[in-house]
């Protein structure tokens, strides 16, 4: 078996080395599906070779920068870890992660793992292992013809975390839907979230989910909202309501860094977007939980650099280019709201595709509010990738002219050419990967 275990260690590696250096493409799905058929235990031997704990993160947004920053907490305390840092969360990227952390003896040497897992992958990944702790970010509407309606997916954590009841979930509170989630499902479970209202939402026009109580069906009323359907909420019909923060975000400051306190701690971040206090905090509320002192935390965070399209910078022939992610109305809306924090003249280029893992729905695009981009201050907007047209004339329904350019190399040559020296391009999933590495080959040659 231990033969079989190498074998599977070593094609894994040389497959991820031939996709990454030859084929200039993402080699870990491919290896995890390799490391898999020739050792189908593989996964199941070396998660048990983890001395201490494993975590794992599931919901909808902020899994890979959550996973990734819990990932240099730990590490910055001294401990070997593995993570899927690219963000590959499906059963092979999972059995990846582990393959390409092995030795080549087929043996693992970590203290913890950090494994970023997909909701509806969680069924084929915990026959595998039984993680110690579960962080669960939020639940939002994404990919209808993949996920369907967000009680799908409920159902699916829930059955998933009945099958580990000794798993600790550490679940966003200021959420109602996963709240009521891990409530449910009978695991110890602790929480963290903003207790205090930061800014004024009551201009917003976003779509909110989970505006009925799970547990009775009546109405919740809010007494304010942080975002999309994240706030203070009390059920009008039962006894459910936001349950006490273990982890409360205080004296919350946004702006060109984030900062705010949880107990006695002070937390700073060079980071723009408020979405990014909720990835902190669940990151230190992760840490916390596991029993680890974070000493070293603040100094983890000066030094963590975003990668793989989590608000990525790039200097390319003196345009500052900032890449980000936006794959859903809720993730989109924050997106927005970090691109307008920046008051300074900018270039925008949005590129959509319809692949299988994009969701071929993009109806969504119509419940983000893309009539914020009127501001004076957004110099060019360009709509790119396969339904550029969709978003073309969504942004004609908002009366905001846009320019039409499908390939996303020539629209980020167009915009580094004649544009205003700021740009930002979002993204949705499989757009994701290409246009970081065209991005990051005309810094190299820039």
């Amino acid at each position: 078996m231990r033969l079989r275990r190498m074998t599977a260690v070593w094609a894994a590696k040389l497959a991820e080395k031939i996709s990454v250096h030859i084929f200039h493409r993402q080699g870990v799905t491919w290896a995890g599906k390799i490391a898999l058929r020739l050792d189908p235990s593989i996964l199941r031997t070396l998660a048990s070779q983890v001395k201490k704990d494993i975590f794992i993160v599931c919901g909808t947004n902020g899994k890979t920068t959550t996973n990734n920053m819990l990932c240099a907490a730990l590490e910055a305390e001294g401990y070997r870890v593995v993570c899927n840092h690219t963000g590959s969360n499906m059963l092979n990227g999972v059995a990846a992660a582990f393959a390409l952390a092995a030795g080549l003896g087929g043996n693992l040497k970590a203290d913890y793992a950090c494994i970023e897992i997909d909701e509806a992958s969680t069924r084929r990944v915990f026959p595998h292992f039984k993680p110690d702790y579960m962080v669960l970010t939020n639940l939002f509407r994404d990919q209808l013809d993949r996920y369907g309606e967000i009680d799908i997916t409920m159902n699916i954590l829930k059955k998933v975390m009945q099958s580990a009841p000794k798993m600790k979930v550490i679940v966003n509170g200021d959420d109602a839907l996963s709240a009521f989630l891990a409530m449910d499902s009978g695991n110890p479970y602790v929480t963290y979230g903003i207790g205090q209202k930061v800014m004024d939402d009551s201009q917003s026009h976003e779509i909110r989910e989970g505006r009925f109580c799970k547990k009775c069906g009546a109405l919740l009323q809010y007494h304010f909202y942080h975002y999309s359907q994240l706030g203070d909420y009390v059920c009008t019909g039962c006894d459910f309501r936001r349950p006490p923060l273990d982890f409360d975000a205080e004296n919350v400051e946004v702006g060109d860094t984030l900062a705010f306190t949880v107990g006695e701690e002070k937390i700073l971040a060079n980071y723009k977007g408020f979405y990014n206090v909720y990835n902190i905090l669940a990151a230190y509320a992760a840490i916390r939980t596991g029993g680890i002192r974070p000493d070293h935390f603040n100094q983890m965070l000066q030094n963590f650099h975003p990668e793989n399209g989590r608000m990525e910078e790039f200097q390319i022939e003196g345009t500052r280019v900032v890449l980000n992610l936006a794959k859903n109305p809720a993730g989109f809306n924050q997106n927005i709201s970090a691109v307008m924090q920046d008051p300074s003249e900018k270039d925008i280029i949005i590129v959509i595709n319809d692949n299988a893992q994009d969701g071929i729905d993009v109806s969504w695009l119509w419940d983000v509010d893309f009539d914020r981009f009127k501001e004076d201050n957004i110099h060019s907007i360009t709509v790119s990738g396969i339904r550029c047209q969709d978003m073309r004339l969504r942004m004609k329904y908002v009366n905001i002219s846009s320019l039409l350019e499908a390939d996303i190399e020539t629209a980020i040559r167009s915009r580094i050419k004649d544009g205003c020296g700021n740009l930002y391009v979002l993204v949705n999933y499989t757009a994701l990967f290409g246009t970081r590495n065209i991005l990051k080959r005309l810094e190299e040659n820039g």
